[in-house]
């Protein structure tokens, strides 16, 4: 059994992270930090709610699960650490590539497990995609798009993601997803192009990012803007021998937001209608096809967790990963101000 330490109890801990750490039975909530409510009880009634980080390390607990805002995030993880704790950031992993390497390094030192949290990793369509991609199905892939679109044309009031403030804006917010799983799928890629815009009127930080990461023969592109009413496909991959094209939105978050707990047999499935569209060709017959998508569950990143603190098993996300998706984002902000490709430089293996 993990004992847990909760930081925040916001949008992010209460839909991403408390319901898992909930069901999950190798794991323990036995406090939460919450400023100034309560909140947690609902869920956690015999968890102790504390209010400063602080205290909630002087808890007997094992992990430290780290959900507040981005500037949080290297102070209270320097702090988890040097108390012995294991540490869980919520992505993005730090502001800074200088933060994420000083973290790296206080992990080390440490000698505890550091991770980010990239729960799209085990998405039903991410998954889907890797097995088509890792089994040849469409070739060699030349093109990658992926798109993570909302509509929001109005404000929204309170929140510090839209802010005039470091790690605000939906390149620190949306940006880790998109990078994570190409970074999964393709490893390092060799020059980034970026175009970041606000193009709402209100906007005070960036809303819209446009990508284009650099492989070679591969080229991939990310986008993710706020005034998308009718979205088109979520990923369009083509390769030498054919396409998969993937729309809709992974179920788990929108069914987590109503208080359901991920405890059925089928969660993290998607519904037929959302299915890809695969198109290519297998033993020299060409097939088109809808593609069933494989099961997906955010929870799966708490159970690889779980068996890398207890028995030791490889580290699935680990603090480069986090790193590399860091230093990408301030390249691509180098990228929008030259106006210019500019070649990715000062990554870690990833």
């Amino acid at each position: 059994m993990l004992k847990v330490g909760l930081v925040g109890f916001g949008m992010a801990a209460q839909v991403m992270h408390a319901p898992f750490l909930k069901v999950l039975p190798p794991y323990e909530v036995v406090a939460v930090l919450e400023r100034n409510r309560e909140d947690s009880k609902k869920l956690f009634p015999d968890a102790t709610i504390v209010r400063s980080i602080e205290d909630l390390l002087q808890s007997d607990i094992d992990l430290v699960v780290i959900t507040t805002p981005n500037e949080t995030h290297l102070p209270y993880a320097l702090q988890a650490l040097a108390a012995g704790k294991h540490v869980v950031l919520e992505k993005p992993f730090t502001i800074t590539s200088e933060d994420a390497e000083q973290l790296i390094q206080a992990g080390k030192a440490a000698g505890k497990i550091l991770s980010v949290f990239q729960n799209r990793r085990y998405t039903a369509d991410f998954l889907t995609i890797q097995k088509v991609i890792e089994e040849g199905m469409l070739g060699s892939v030349h093109e990658y798009e992926a798109h993570y679109d909302r509509y929001r044309p109005d404000p929204k009031p309170g929140a510090w993601r839209e802010a005039d403030s470091p790690g605000s804006g939906i390149l620190y917010d949306l940006g880790p997803h998109l990078i994570d799983q190409a970074l999964c799928l393709f490893g390092l890629p060799q020059h980034i192009t970026a175009d970041i815009r606000r193009q709402r009127p209100h906007a005070v930080t960036d809303d819209y990012f446009d990508l284009r990461l650099d492989y070679g023969f591969t080229k991939v592109i990310l986008k993710a803007g706020m005034l998308v009413r009718e979205p088109g496909p979520r990923y369009s991959i083509h390769g030498t021998l054919g396409s998969f094209i993937k729309s809709g939105e992974d179920p788990q978050e929108a069914i987590l937001k109503t208080g359901q707990l991920p405890t059925a047999p089928d969660w993290g499935c998607e519904p037929a209608e959302l299915y890809g569209l695969l198109h290519t060709t297998v033993n020299g017959k060409e097939i088109r096809e809808i593609y069933p998508s494989l099961q997906g569950g955010f929870g799966k990143y708490y159970q690889h967790l779980y068996d890398t603190i207890v028995n030791g098993a490889p580290l699935s996300e680990r603090p480069e990963h986090g790193y590399n998706t860091i230093r990408l984002i301030e390249l691509a902000k180098e990228s929008q101000e030259a106006k210019a490709t500019i070649p990715c430089t000062q990554l870690m293996a990833h």
